[in-house]
C-alpha cells in the first residue's frame, strides 16, 4: 500500500483516548467496581453471569474465529453483525462532509446507508455487463476515496467477484479495501483472507448469520491487518458483544462438520431450484450463483412477486437497482419450500 493505515485515519481517532470499562482490568474476584446488580440477575441462562457485563475483548471468541482462519487473533475484530464493522470503518477513515467512499454497485445497500448516516460521501462504479469490477473505472474514481466496497459473492448478484480484480485495486490505489465474504463458504473458491498479510489495505468481512445459520445473534467479525483492528477495538462500543451472543457463537463455532454438511445440502437444492427456475417460460434468465440465493430476470418482476405474497411466499424484487431491471432475489430455501416456490411460479400468466 503506498500510504500508510496510519495517515488515513482521522487525527481525532489517531489522537482519542479510548474509554476504558471496569472488566478490561480486572473479571474476577470481588466485583465492586462496575456497579452490576451484586445480587444476581432475574433471568438465568446457561450458566452465564447476566448481571455481570461480558469481556469487552472477546478474548476466547477471537481467538476461536481465529482459529477458523488460521489468523492470530490480533488480526480479528467481531462486531454487532458485519454492519457495526462497516459503520465503525466508515466513522474511522472518514471525515463527515470532506471524504469519500467507493461502493461498486449493485451490492449491498447497507455501505451507501452507512456511508450517508455519517455524513460521507459516496462515488459510484457499476459492475460490467457479467457483473464483473470494471477495473479501469474503479481505479479512474478510487482516487477520490477513502474506502472501496465489494461484496464476493455478490449481493444480489450472486456472482464472486474476480479475485485479481480485488488484489489489483489493494496494490494499485492508496484506499482500503473492503471485501465482504458474507456468502462465501457457498462458493467453489478461498476467501481472500490470506491475502491480508500481503496487503495492509485489504478488509475481509466475514458472518455467522449465513452458512453458519446464527442470523439471530448477530454476530460478525473482520480479517485484517492488526493496526485496522486496534483503532477498531479503540472506538467500538466498550461491550458491543453481548455474552449470549459470546457463548453461542462459541459453541457454534464447535460444529463446523455440521455447518458444512448443511452447506452441502444446501448447495444440492440450489442446483435443483436452478433447474426448475429455467423451465419456466416468463424466466427470461437465472443468472449463475456462487451464494445461497438465486437472481433471476423475468418478464415482469412485480406481478411475479405479488402473486408469490399472495401465497405466502416471500421473495425481493431488485428491479430497482442498476442492471437488475425485473429481477428477483430468491433465497435457496427447503426441499418443501423450493417445491412450493416452482408450484407457484407455474400459476403465473405472462
Amino acid at each position: 500500500m503506498r500510504t500508510s493505515i496510519e495517515n488515513l485515519v482521522r487525527a481525532n481517532i489517531r489522537n482519542l483516548t479510548p474509554y476504558r470499562s471496569a472488566r478490561q482490568d480486572y473479571g474476577t474476584g470481588i466485583l465492586l467496581d462496575a456497579n452490576e446488580n451484586s445480587f444476581g440477575s432475574v433471568l438465568s441462562f446457561d450458566g452465564i453471569a447476566l448481571n455481570r457485563y461480558p469481556d469487552p475483548s472477546q478474548i476466547l471468541l477471537r481467538e476461536a474465529l481465529a482459529n477458523l482462519n488460521m489468523m492470530p487473533s490480533d488480526r480479528i475484530f467481531a462486531g454487532v453483525g458485519s454492519d457495526e464493522i462497516i459503520d465503525l470503518l466508515i466513522r474511522i477513515f472518514c471525515h463527515p462532509e470532506k471524504d469519500s467512499v467507493l461502493i461498486i454497485e449493485p451490492t449491498y445497500g447497507m455501505y451507501r446507508v452507512s456511508a450517508s448516516v455519517n455524513g460521507v460521501h459516496v462515488l459510484s462504479s457499476l459492475l460490467n455487463s457479467e457483473f464483473q469490477i470494471d477495473r479501469e473505472d474503479v481505479l479512474l474514481k478510487a482516487p477520490g476515496a477513502k474506502l472501496i466496497f465489494c461484496c464476493s459473492p455478490n449481493n444480489p448478484t450472486g456472482n464472486l467477484l474476480h479475485a485479481a480484480d480485488i488484489l489489483a485495486l489493494c496494490a494499485q490505489t492508496d484506499a482500503l479495501v473492503i471485501v465482504d465474504e458474507a456468502y462465501i463458504d457457498f462458493a467453489q473458491a478461498s476467501s481472500l483472507a490470506a491475502s491480508t498479510h500481503k496487503f495492509s489495505n485489504l478488509i475481509v468481512l466475514r458472518t455467522l448469520s449465513k452458512a453458519w445459520g446464527l442470523a439471530a445473534i448477530r454476530l460478525g467479525y473482520c480479517i485484517a491487518d492488526p493496526v485496522v483492528i486496534g483503532y477498531l477495538m479503540k472506538i467500538k462500543p466498550p461491550y458491543n458483544i453481548n455474552a449470549l451472543t459470546n457463548q453461542l457463537a462459541l459453541q457454534a463455532l464447535e460444529q463446523h462438520r455440521l455447518m458444512t454438511e448443511t452447506v452441502q445440502a444446501l448447495l444440492l437444492e440450489r442446483g435443483r431450484l436452478v433447474q426448475g427456475l429455467e423451465a419456466i417460460p416468463f424466466v427470461r434468465q437465472v443468472f449463475p450463483s456462487d451464494s445461497n440465493f438465486v437472481l433471476i430476470r423475468c418478464t415482469d418482476a412485480q406481478v411475479v412477486r405479488e402473486h408469490l405474497a399472495s401465497k405466502g411466499i416471500i421473495v425481493r424484487d431488485r428491479s430497482s437497482e442498476p442492471r437488475l431491471e425485473n429481477c428477483l432475489r430468491i433465497t435457496v430455501g427447503t426441499a418443501v419450500q423450493n417445491e412450493a416456490l416452482l408450484r407457484a411460479l407455474a400459476e403465473v400468466a405472462l
